[in-house]
């Protein structure tokens, strides 16, 4: 097993399927963390964790075009390469997987992965098409890597659940994990705000006010700790926080069991969360917290990349 955090060369660069299989031939067990670039602490979380457990790591940058639908944000979705390296590098990744759109999707493509139930509510209501454009390409990276384990932030809960799913159903050869949440430290003033490549298009102070999502969730979870079990209860209790945000336009805020489905009362389980998504200032995001058991929460450490923001049209 490899030293956490022992990588700090810049990793190869690797830009095919042909290159990815010729470097991994013979190299023992293959961590593979799949982004779409715009590295930030939580990616490094997943990276160092790989790099722990396993003997060589592998993170894919690629911005998938098949799960974004024609509204979205694919054309102006941050990117760059060489501080993705870097950051890549320092949490010890060995290889970065940077394809071209043609080299995933070549002329003549025409196959798509449909996963039917855990994929069709919440996001999947909301963005249609969305999760057949990740099991697609998850399903590609993990056949391109045949990784011994592949590495999956929980804040895109409904996106861990179908990939678990894609593996399980398909009997893929590989275990994936889910990380906790990266949140911004408590020393910030957008304080416990789930990281993501898309916060980069909020000002700071449309950071802060961005808080608004993950103080709703700690609303639900304290309903939920003292008892309360009717969903429709402990959604409200979230939806007052929400309210209080004027500009947020929301598209859910859900609490749910182990299916993602909507039920009218909570049954005791480890696995019921509440999950929440809207526009922000313009910007969609998302975020989630178990209810089941207390939250295991990483905050981003005050030497976490910060890159400065593009400004979104």
């Amino acid at each position: 097993m490899a030293e956490a955090g022992q990588g700090t060369a810049s990793p190869r660069l690797l830009t095919t399927p042909a290159e990815v299989r010729a470097a991994l031939a013979g190299r023992g067990r293959v961590g593979l963390v799949p982004t779409m670039g715009y590295l930030h602490e939580g990616h490094a979380t997943l990276i160092a964790q790989a790099r722990a457990e396993c003997d060589v790591v592998v993170v894919s940058v690629f911005v998938n075009p098949m799960q974004f639908g024609p509204t979205e944000d694919l054309a102006k979705y941050p990117c760059d390469l060489e501080r993705d390296l870097g950051v890549a590098g320092a949490a010890g990744a060995d290889f970065v997987f940077h394809p071209a759109a043609g080299a995933m999707y070549p002329a003549g493509f025409s196959t798509r992965v449909e996963i039917s139930g855990v994929s069709e509510p919440l996001d999947g209501a909301a963005r249609p098409g969305h999760f057949t454009g990740v099991a697609t390409v998850v399903l590609k990276l993990l056949n391109i890597v045949q990784p011994t384990r592949a590495y999956f932030g929980e804040k895109d809960w409904q996106q861990l659940a179908v990939v678990r799913r894609l593996v399980s159903d398909l009997d893929l050869n590989t275990e994936i994990v889910g990380v906790p949440t990266v949140r911004a430290s408590a020393d910030t003033p957008h304080a416990g705000l789930a990281l993501s490549s898309r916060n980069t298009y909020l000002s700071p102070e449309q950071q802060r006010r961005a808080t608004v999502l993950s103080r709703a969730l700690r609303a639900v979870q304290a309903a939920y700790a003292g008892g309360e079990r009717d969903t429709g209860r402990l959604r409200q209790a979230g939806l007052d926080v929400l309210g209080s945000e004027p500009e947020l336009a929301l598209d859910y805020l859900a609490v749910v069991g182990p299916d993602l489905r909507d039920v009218p009362r909570l049954t005791d389980d480890p696995l019921n969360r509440v999950l929440v998504a809207g526009r922000l200032f313009g910007v969609r995001l998302i975020d989630n917290m178990p209810l089941g058991v207390a939250p295991t929460v990483a905050a981003a450490s005050a030497a976490a990349p910060s890159p400065s923001a593009p400004t979104p049209a």
